[in-house]
């Protein structure tokens, strides 16, 4: 996840057996988030890259969380921090809505760890896609 704002909200998550990048569409009309995402496929090599990245994110927050680090190295421990630089550059051009080759879906997440997410604490997520025609689409964000 590279977005959470009351839900997830930009990220990598898997479609039809694939990575792909996942943004969450703003309703100007509600002022709000909608539960509809627009996906776009991702490089194998990319989503290796950003996997690398994301492990990286999780020795900081561990550290973080056990007082180990303070914000000021966010989002990298200071041995990973050229590292993460280096992901970031390479993979910023694959992290994003490409809106001539997205498709729209409806998401439902489920939180596997909520008590973990109410501490502050990182926390794992499944989804599950929808087409946007689905009853489902017109439900408002529960969890």
């Amino acid at each position: 996840m590279t977005d959470y704002y009351d839900g997830p909200r930009q990220g990598i998550a898997n479609y039809l057996g694939s990575p792909h990048f996942f943004d969450c569409v703003f309703s100007e009309e509600r002022q709000d988030y909608s539960n509809l995402y627009r996906l776009t496929h991702v490089t194998d090599q990319a989503f290796q890259l950003a996997l690398e990245d994301w492990a990286i994110w999780t020795r900081w927050e561990r550290a973080f969380k056990d007082g180990q680090t303070d914000l000021k190295t966010h989002p990298a421990l200071p041995e990973d921090a050229a590292r993460h630089e280096e992901i970031a550059s390479l993979v910023s051009d694959h992290l994003k809505t490409d809106p001539r080759m997205s498709i729209v879906r409806s998401a439902k997440f489920q939180n596997l760890r909520p008590a973990e997410s109410r501490s502050g604490q990182y926390s794992e997520f499944v989804v599950r896609w929808y087409e946007p025609s689905d009853p489902f689409n017109d439900r408002i964000w529960a969890d």
